[in-house]
């Protein structure tokens, strides 16, 4: 694995940290393009795109504080001042607000609003994956000895199982999870991008986009080695089939009820 790409003087450029900004940089792009194509002004595409990093990240953070209280309250500097620790579905939540505050503020409509995100997301989503591939971060998978299994020896949180801090015996390799979730974002993104201007009312693509993404993110987690929560499935698991089960209601809902009733 590679955490460092490159130093210059003082300066040192992080691989996650790069893959993060690239995330960053197609999000805007992506969201540019269906602002335009819904005639508002596409240059707001910087402002949601920078709400939205500010917005996940505090949320990230808040989240992954308090699922580890117990240690944040022991040591609360290790948790502030460092650059790992957060939670997808926390930085889900708190960029969604930001991006919330910026639109209702442009008038641009809730749910036309998730319609021009939903393809963004799932596309930094899987960018913003291989750079936790690239630099090693402890969201690897289970040992395996499948034919592409890797060994993270250069991780930028060690070689040690994440769930003991125990260190990986010698030629050891886990599923490369992260890898399996960038290209699972690319098939989200795929079909989401594909079925934008199909003419769906307005938040279809957004609520397509949650069940899409949950089902992705419920499915890796089977090769991942995050501890289970109730029932044999894991916190992002439950969080996961939330996510996937409210999209999949509210388009029900929303599709039975464009349904006319017969006479």
């Amino acid at each position: 694995m590679y955490p460092v790409l490159f130093r210059f003087g003082p300066i040192t450029i992080y691989s996650f940290g790069a893959l993060m900004a690239l995330a960053a940089l197609c999000a805007g792009w992506i969201v540019w393009l269906e602002l335009r194509r819904y005639r508002y002004d596409p240059d707001l595409a910087s402002t949601m795109v920078f709400a939205a990093a500010v917005g996940g990240l505090l949320g990230a953070r808040v989240l992954f504080i308090i699922e580890e209280w117990s240690a944040f309250v022991r040591s609360p500097a290790s948790f502030i001042f460092t650059g790992a620790g957060f939670t997808w579905y926390g930085g889900l939540i708190g960029g969604v607000l930001a991006v919330t505050w910026v639109v209702r503020r442009k008038g641009i409509p809730w749910l036309k609003a998730a319609d021009i995100a939903a393809p963004a997301l799932a596309l930094a989503y899987g960018i913003g994956r291989l750079g936790c591939h690239v630099a090693g971060d402890g969201d690897w998978g289970k040992v395996s000895d499948v034919p592409w299994a890797v060994a993270y020896t250069n991780a930028i949180i060690g070689w040690v199982d994440p769930r003991t801090g125990v260190p990986y015996p010698p030629g050891v390799k886990v599923h490369p999870t992260p890898v399996y979730e960038f290209l699972e974002s690319l098939m989200v993104f795929g079909i989401l991008w594909s079925v934008r201007k199909k003419g769906f009312p307005p938040g279809t693509i957004f609520w397509l986009y949650l069940i899409l993404a949950g089902a992705a993110r419920f499915l890796v987690e089977f090769w991942r080695i995050n501890p289970t929560a109730g029932w044999g499935f894991t916190e992002a698991q439950w969080f996961s089939l939330m996510q996937a089960l409210i999209g999949a209601f509210i388009l029900a809902y929303k599709r039975r009820k464009s349904v006319p009733a017969s006479a």
